[in-house]
This record gives structure tokens, C-alpha cells and sequence, in this order.
């Protein structure tokens, strides 16, 4: 008798863990299946355009952020960032939505606005940075750059890439146009050509700095003095 209650009592253990276990795997299905959060992954754009005046730097740069996750995302703002170069380069900020890649002068660019990203789903945008007050004004060379993110459910700033920008590329900076972004071999006169139009951008930039400098200096105070006079 003892030893048919002790079968039983093993069987309805047995029978319990078993149901235990079907459980568990049930829920942890149906939160990995439905309930997730999954992170955005993005990868290095094979091209982007720009153009650098002495104020102002714009990039654009064709993105597909994909939600690895079920559960969507909301992605609230973007900027890209230089971490590697000094302080005065401020981040590029992102400016509009274009609808392609290669600039046009007729484009319905859109302002920048939050968009989401659908569980599971891949998202191909173009998104268009500027520098403010002419924070970048770059050499002919490679810049570690870094993609960022603000989102939905995250505080803060979320690095989503790094990559190279290969600014030497920019043989035409006075032109809004398409560039790879890729280690090509330049001939000599493309070289020549875009180091002499880029730091002839860099001295436009120094000379507008000290005239905006010696303006100030010279500018007219509030009660229309032009500096402090000897005191009366």
C-alpha cells in the first residue's frame, strides 16, 4: 500500500513539474514572440551627398534602421556626431526627410518629425544633418563618425553606428551633389582640386571669424558709444 501511495505521489510530482514547465515555455514564447523589446540596427551608407559652404555644412545620408524586435519604436530625433575630433566640431543636426538621395532644387524636403519602426520591420530613409553656426567645416580626409539616437523608450542619446565618412571624397564641395563613401583612388588633379577647394573654404571661414570678431569689437554700444570714455 505504502508503496502504491509513494508511485502515485512521484507520478502527480512528475505530472506537476512537467506542467510547470509547459507553462513557463508558453509565457517565455509568447514574450519573445509579441512582447520584446528589440534594439534598431542600422549599417554603413555605401554613399552620401554634401555640400560645405564657409557658414554652412549639410549631409545626406540614405539609412535602413531595422527593429529587431516585436514591439515597435519610436524614434524621436537624430544627430551625428564626431568623437574623435575637437570640441568645436558640434554635432550635425538632423534638418529634413528628402525623398531620395541626390539633391534637387524642386525636392518637397520634409522638417524633421518622429517617426516608427515597426516590430520585426526595416525602414529605408534619407535623412538630411546640418552644422550649426558652421560647427564643421572638414578637411580631405576620413572622420570617425557616430549615428545617434533618441528613443521612445530610452533616456537619452543611443549610439545606433559608427563609421568612417570619407570627406576626401568631396572633390566639389560648393555642389550639392553625390559622392561613394568608399576608399577609392582619387587621380592627382581630383586631389588637388579638392584639398584647394576645401581649404579655400577653411580660409573663408577664418577671415568671416575675425571680421565677425572685429565687428563686434567695434560695434556701437547700447546708448551709441563706441567704447568706454573717460569718466565725468
Amino acid at each position: 500500500m505504502a508503496a502504491t501511495d509513494l508511485a502515485a505521489s512521484s507520478s502527480l510530482t512528475g505530472a506537476g513539474v512537467v506542467s510547470v514547465c509547459a507553462l513557463l515555455f508558453t509565457v517565455a514564447s509568447f514574450w519573445w514572440l509579441n512582447a520584446r523589446q528589440g534594439r534598431l540596427k542600422t549599417w554603413e551608407p555605401h554613399a552620401f551627398a554634401a555640400i560645405v559652404h564657409s557658414s554652412t555644412a549639410r549631409l545626406r545620408l540614405p539609412l535602413v534602421l531595422h527593429n529587431t524586435g516585436p514591439k515597435p519604436i519610436v524614434v524621436q530625433d537624430l544627430i551625428l556626431t564626431f568623437p574623435d575630433e575637437p570640441a568645436s566640431h558640434l554635432p550635425l543636426l538632423w534638418v529634413s526627410s528628402p525623398s531620395r538621395l541626390q539633391p534637387a532644387p524642386d525636392e518637397d524636403a520634409k522638417l524633421p518629425a518622429g517617426f516608427v519602426v515597426s516590430g520585426r520591420e526595416a525602414q529605408q530613409l534619407f535623412i538630411e544633418f546640418e552644422a550649426p553656426f558652421s560647427g564643421f567645416m572638414p578637411e580631405a580626409r576620413d572622420y570617425k563618425v557616430q549615428l545617434q539616437a533618441r528613443v521612445g523608450h530610452r533616456k537619452g542619446w543611443r549610439r545606433l553606428l559608427t563609421f568612417t565618412l570619407r570627406a576626401a571624397n568631396i572633390i566639389h564641395p560648393d555642389r550639392y551633389t553625390v559622392y561613394k563613401n568608399a576608399p577609392i583612388e582619387l587621380t592627382k588633379e581630383d586631389r588637388k582640386r579638392a584639398d584647394a577647394a576645401l581649404l579655400e573654404l577653411l580660409d573663408e571661414h577664418g577671415e568671416a571669424s575675425a571680421t565677425g570678431e572685429r565687428n563686434q569689437r567695434d560695434s556701437p554700444n547700447d546708448d551709441g558709444d563706441t567704447g568706454p570714455g573717460p569718466h565725468t
